[in-house]
């Protein structure tokens, strides 16, 4: 019979080394859109689209993600297609194009629980 303390879940230091590359991976991010809309309110409205802050997050959140998928560290479906929603909302709005968002979150979420699992490590 085991001690409660003898099962406890014990995490390799490999594992921890990549907990805490992911938060400070994270924490990166969270500074680089600060910066991006930080930039963005100082530059005149007529200047700037008003969907320009979606795209600087959507970029910033398949970078993140990307350097999570090459680092080894499980990427995040869901902050995946915020990226992707975030692109193509601010590229719409770039070019002047009223994207219909419901349409596009569906077929969004829909292409994610296609490609998701071929993305899995393992399989």
């Amino acid at each position: 019979m085991t001690t409660p303390e003898e099962s406890i879940l014990v995490i390799s230091p490999e594992e921890e080394e990549k907990k805490a590359l992911n938060r400070r991976m994270d924490n990166a991010a969270w500074g680089l859109f600060l910066i991006v809309l930080g930039c963005l309110w100082l530059i005149p409205d007529e200047q700037v689209p008003q969907d320009a802050w979606l795209l600087g997050a959507g970029v910033i959140l398949l970078g993140l993600n990307g350097l999570r998928y090459i680092k080894g560290i499980r990427v995040s479906g869901f902050t995946i297609l915020l990226g992707v929603i975030g692109v193509l909302l601010g590229v719409g709005g770039l070019l002047g194009v009223d994207l219909p968002v419901l349409p596009v979150l569906i077929i969004l979420l829909g292409l994610s629980m296609v490609v998701g699992p071929l993305l899995k490590k393992g399989r």
